[in-house]
């Protein structure tokens, strides 16, 4: 089975590992800062906070604006439940913002729509979590400008978009958003195993999240109610939770960040000899903004042949060992979220969008001989339609 997505590790990448097991700290020690100022460095961000997965990251950057009961949380459909579940999370409502037809990320223009109307009931988010699906950053410019019009925060959600460029400038520089949130899972980019990042140029936000990410303990006197009683002390000044990255997560993680960028020119190399060798055939090819440098995560694919055909190329390709998937079902159709209110109909772009994406194979050690298989497959199931 050729995979949709593959990590690699390399002989270096296990041998920092072994290095934090032969050394003194498996947890908090020297590799998780290290990994931080890697991250913060190849962004140029003020600050990167380290976590054990991004979900967790989602929690606290949402906690650290202030999310709570009564505010409210918008995102696109199209996502993994995460992006919306972090407002839940913190006991927010969420709403949905239909998508951008080409680019699949949330649309500025729906938003503007949304805004307005949210406005005249006196409903406005707090927090909008705009998703780098695929890795191509969303319209950030727009988002940003309608934030300052609208007073709503901006968390990116770029867990497929590390190594991406937007307007010349790295994914992550929060020159658009408040906080931008990295994902490390081993079908990524980059892997820590399992792991998130923060990224913040925000010295406030920053001892927030900081605090939240470790169960709210502080060893900071500036920070503390009173002197500490010894060099033993830390107070716990707000609750927190345990959300931090292990020693072992971030040497693997800044061993792979040698690598971020061959990975994501590899993918690139791949996505363009995909766009040649499917350019004949009857399928939507991924649209990239001419303002984006897409981290490229995913490559998706759209079959406009009704809903049963989909599926059966779907099936048809996995019976022939191509690993393809689908992303994503558009959070709103969920049963949890339907039980909300939401139901098919509301977000219409988001659903054609799932009635006939497909994800095809890609990752940095793909060969040609691989995604020749999967497009020697494609072809075969298009035409046994």
């Amino acid at each position: 089975m050729i995979p949709y997505g593959r990590q690699e590790i390399t002989e270096a990448d296990i041998n920092a590992v072994v290095d934090v097991l032969k050394s003194d700290f498996l947890t908090q020690g020297p590799r998780v800062p290290r990994f931080e100022e890697t991250v913060a460095d190849y962004c140029g961000t003020s600050h990167a906070l380290a976590t054990n997965s991004a979900t967790s990251a989602l929690h606290i950057a949402c906690l650290a604006l202030g999310l709570g009961k009564g505010d409210w949380l918008w995102t696109t459909p199209v996502t993994f439940v995460a992006s919306a579940n972090c407002g839940l999370y913190c006991g927010a409502k969420v709403d949905f913002v239909d998508i951008d037809p080409q680019t699949y990320n949330l649309c500025p223009k729906a938003l503007e729509l949304k805004l307005e109307k949210a406005r005249q009931k006196g409903q406005l988010p707090k927090v909008v979590v705009a998703v780098h699906l695929c890795g191509q950053p969303c319209d950030m410019k727009a988002i940003h400008g309608l934030s300052r019009r609208y007073g709503f925060k901006v968390i990116e959600d770029a867990s497929h978009a590390i190594g991406g460029k937007y307007c010349g400038e790295p994914v992550g520089n929060c020159r658009y958003s408040d906080i931008t949130i990295f994902s490390f899972h081993p079908v990524k980019i980059i892997t820590t195993a399992e792991g998130g990042m923060v990224m913040t140029n925000d010295d406030e936000l920053a001892k927030k999240m900081g605090l939240l990410r470790s169960h709210g303990i502080t060893r900071d006197e500036t920070l503390m109610t009173h002197a500490p009683d010894g060099p033993w002390y830390y107070q716990q000044i707000g609750l927190g939770f345990n959300y931090r990255m292990t020693e072992l997560q971030a040497a693997l993680g800044t061993s792979q960040m040698a690598r971020l960028d061959s990975y994501v020119a590899r993918r690139h190399e791949l996505a363009q000899r995909y766009n040649q060798l499917l350019n004949s055939f009857p399928v939507i090819l991924p649209w990239q903004h001419p303002d984006t440098y897409s981290g490229l995560h995913l490559y998706v694919i759209r079959v406009p042949v009704g809903k049963d055909k989909h599926r059966a190329i779907f099936e048809l390709l996995r019976e022939q060992g191509i690993g393809v998937n689908l992303h994503y079902i558009p959070v709103h159709t969920q049963p949890y979220y339907q039980q909300m209110g939401f139901k098919k109909g509301d977000f219409p772009r988001a659903e054609a969008y799932y009635s006939e994406a497909i994800s095809l194979p890609i990752f940095p050690t793909m060969t040609e001989q691989q995604q020749d298989e999967v497009v020697n497959a494609l072809r075969i199931a298009l035409e046994g339609l």
